[in-house]
């Protein structure tokens, strides 16, 4: 892999169109991209049905939010390990062997449907399970993407990675509303584990990506130490801080269910869910005006004051539609933060660092989302499911502006004077150089 030589900004209506670098010059990239597109299509089918299976078997705001518990536990357990493993094992042969345990579970939650009387706990155990893989595997495709993507094309790359993310996201959810609602869980289930199956074909063919040999083994001690390298980097410490602060209180998805009823609306709740990856959509497919900008700190800060607003607003309004516009802008708002912290993590973080800091980002942007769901689903059976919606959404801008204020060092940074990303450019200019 080597880094190619940045060609001169388009113009017009081509500057705002997603830049397509990393995927015309690297086949591996293509081929984790349409891989991961299949696979999370498959799991926001899964993603709708478990919460409406569960609704529909407890009747309780309560126990739909503790499927976030459920998924929480895991992530804290594996996610700082799953990336000490990134960093010490081939990153291929790990993101193979967790799709492989994903597709199972998935196919166990088609199971325990298809039973005369479907059973609570094994939601709360395959959940869990889910997490597990997703603390193993994320840290491992995350810091594999560095390695098959010049350092000029990450940004880019991960604007394609979060269109791959959206197009499941809106298309997955639309279509698992009508899917639960006319079928049953059990298709949306079913369609799950068959959509696993193709990507493990597909990853497959992936090229190995052996551990650094600078990286050290998985343990306490490298574990910590990479927990000490994003300390001292005040910056990505708030890019993990604004991100879990917004997730905590802004994601309201696991009061959708409940929402949808009190608008007379149960047609919407597939509508509800794409919302936020549509709006995320949008953002990501105008994204070409990302690479001109420097300042990442603020935009993460801006943006994720949007998605707090944005949030109040669909739970003050009354209209159905309405409530979708704003979850699209705040879809919207959240792609922006999420484009550039990932800028600020891909362009700075050492490679013998990356699956250990992976795990530490896994924590700050599923931790956030899954607390969240705990977080609205009990301040809904205390102060009612539109008090948690709109109340979550101003402790978010609330939170994340005193955030800003305690870290001057992420509003300050700026990509072109930034020292950790001028010496990683630098070595990967050297790099390419001597191939």
């Amino acid at each position: 892999m080597t880094d190619a030589p940045t060609p001169p900004p388009p113009r017009g209506l081509r500057a705002l169109l997603p830049d397509l670098a990393p995927w015309h010059s690297s086949a591996d990239f293509r081929r984790l991209w349409v891989a991961g597109l299949i696979s999370t299509f498959g799991s926001f089918l899964t993603f709708v049905a478990l919460p409406v299976q569960m609704k529909e078997l407890t009747g309780s705001v309560a126990a739909v939010g503790a499927i976030g518990a459920a998924e929480l536990i895991p992530l804290l357990v594996f996610g700082l390990y799953g990336g000490a493993m990134a960093d010490a094992f081939d990153k291929r042969r790990l993101i193979l062997w967790t799709e492989v345990g994903s597709g199972v579970l998935a196919a166990a939650l088609l199971a325990n449907t298809l039973l005369p009387e479907p059973m609570v706990w094994p939601l709360y155990v395959i959940a869990a399970g889910s997490a597990t893989m997703t603390a193993i595997q994320q840290p491992a495709m995350t810091s594999l993407v560095p390695r098959i993507v010049a350092h000029d094309h990450l940004p880019a790359a991960t604007a394609l990675n979060s269109v791959r993310w959206q197009v499941g996201g809106v298309a997955g959810p639309a279509l698992a509303g009508f899917v639960v609602a006319y079928a049953g869980a059990e298709w949306a289930y079913g369609a799950d584990a068959v959509t696993y199956a193709v990507s493990v074909a597909l990853t497959v063919g992936l090229a190995a990506s052996p551990a650094s040999h600078e990286a050290a083994k998985p343990s306490l001690r490298s574990i910590a130490e990479g927990a000490r390298y994003a300390w001292s980097r005040k910056e990505l410490l708030g890019t993990y801080a604004v991100d879990l602060s917004a997730m905590f209180f802004a994601f309201c998805l696991a009061v959708f269910p409940f929402l949808a009823d009190e608008l007379d609306a149960p047609w919407s709740l597939g509508l509800m869910y794409a919302a936020l990856p549509a709006g995320a959509m949008l953002v990501s497919l105008t994204s070409g005006w990302t690479s001109r900008v420097h300042r990442h700190g603020r935009m993460v800060v801006l943006a994720a004051v949007g998605f707090g607003v944005c949030t109040a607003a669909a739970g003050l309004v009354h209209h159905v539609w309405l409530v979708l516009l704003f979850l699209v802008l705040g879809g919207a708002a959240d792609m922006v933060s999420g484009i550039f912290r990932g800028a600020i993590w891909n362009q700075t973080i050492p490679d013998e660092l990356r699956g250990r800091l992976a795990g530490i980002e896994l924590l700050s942007y599923s931790v956030g989302p899954m607390s969240g769901q705990l977080r609205s689903g009990g301040t809904a059976a205390l102060i009612g499911v539109r008090g948690s919606i709109w109340s979550g959404g101003l402790l978010c801008v609330a939170s994340v502006g005193l955030l800003a204020a305690c870290l001057p060092a992420l509003m300050s940074y700026d990509v072109r004077t930034n020292e950790h990303a001028t010496r990683l450019r630098t070595q990967r200019e050297a790099a390419a150089a001597t191939a």
